[in-house]
């Protein structure tokens, strides 16, 4: 008898939090190709550069790096493509009413493999941070961090 065990997978865009003050989070489900999330589910793939806008009315996610799989066979698939993201009606007006304001932009969290099986991704509607803010951030950060060590 053969068991197979999911690993969890999880993808994080670390300087997210850093670089954006973040609002609004959706989780999403993405389209992809077979040989896109074999990849993903062996940990090969990148949102660090990723970003989110809206293309003839649908949604897409752009510049995530999924490295091509080996056995892909003839047809390996593109490794920075812009990939469809799937939401419910109510989710993409809101998006789109949000992103209709100066200065904000929508980016990937993490990215994951969900308990059905398919890959999600966790994005945030976000507006830049001024460098005074991100100082801020690294201080409280620095002093939560000291704080930890003491207790």
């Amino acid at each position: 008898m053969l068991y197979f065990c999911r690993m969890a997978v999880e993808i994080k865009n670390k300087k997210a939090s850093y670089t954006y003050f973040l609002t609004d989070d959706f989780t999403a489900g993405i389209q992809l190709f077979g040989s896109e999330i074999k990849s993903i589910r062996a940990g090969k793939a990148s949102i660090g550069q990723a970003y989110c806008r809206f293309n003839a009315g649908e949604f897409f996610i752009y510049n995530m790096y999924i490295a091509e799989y080996t056995n892909a066979g003839y047809m390996p698939h593109e490794v920075r493509r812009p990939r469809k993201l799937l939401l419910q009606k109510k989710e993409l007006k809101k998006l789109e009413k949000r992103l209709k304001d100066v200065g904000v932009t929508v980016v990937p969290l993490r990215m994951f493999i969900a308990d059905s099986g398919y890959a999600k991704v966790d994005i945030a509607v976000a507006k830049g941070k001024k460098l005074h803010d991100k100082r801020t951030s690294l201080k409280e950060k620095d002093q939560a961090r000291d704080l930890g060590r003491l207790s």
